[in-house]
C-alpha cells in the first residue's frame, strides 16, 4: 500500500516559480514509476511529467517541456516537480501518482495510487 501527499502549491505570479513535493509513504518507493498530472476546472487530468524508478527516465508534456523539472529523491521517499515561468494556463490541482508495473507510465488509468492533489494558481 502506498500513499502519496502533495504540499508546495499556492498563488504566484506569472514568470514565477514553485516547487511541488510529493512524499511517499511505505518502504518500497524505489519500485514505482511517479507522475504529476494537473486538472483544470472542465478539463480532464492530464499528465505533466513522469519519471521512472531510478530516476533515469522521465517524459513531460509538450506544454511544459523546458519549464518544468521532475526529479525523486529515493532516500527521502519524494518527487518534485520543479515549475518554473509559469504561466496563467498552468492554474490546476496538481496531483502526483504512482505505479508499480510500467517504467514510464502516460495514462492516468495506469497509475495505482494518487495523492489528495495542491491547488496552483497563477495570476496573469
Amino acid at each position: 500500500q502506498v500513499q502519496l501527499a502533495e504540499s508546495g502549491g499556492g498563488l504566484v505570479q506569472a514568470g514565477g516559480s514553485l516547487r511541488l513535493s510529493c512524499a511517499c509513504s511505505g518502504r518500497t518507493f524505489s519500485s514505482y514509476a511517479m507522475g504529476w498530472f494537473r486538472q483544470a476546472p472542465g478539463k480532464e487530468r492530464e499528465l505533466v511529467a513522469t519519471i521512472s524508478r531510478s530516476g533515469g527516465g522521465t517524459s513531460y508534456a509538450d506544454s511544459v517541456k523546458g519549464r518544468f523539472t521532475i526529479s525523486r529523491d529515493n532516500a527521502k521517499n519524494t518527487v518534485y516537480l520543479q515549475m518554473n515561468s509559469l504561466k496563467p494556463e498552468d492554474t490546476a490541482v496538481y496531483y502526483c501518482a504512482a505505479d508499480s508495473v510500467r517504467s514510464l507510465p502516460l495514462r492516468p488509468r495506469e497509475y495505482g495510487y494518487w495523492g489528495q492533489g495542491t491547488q496552483v494558481t497563477v495570476s496573469s
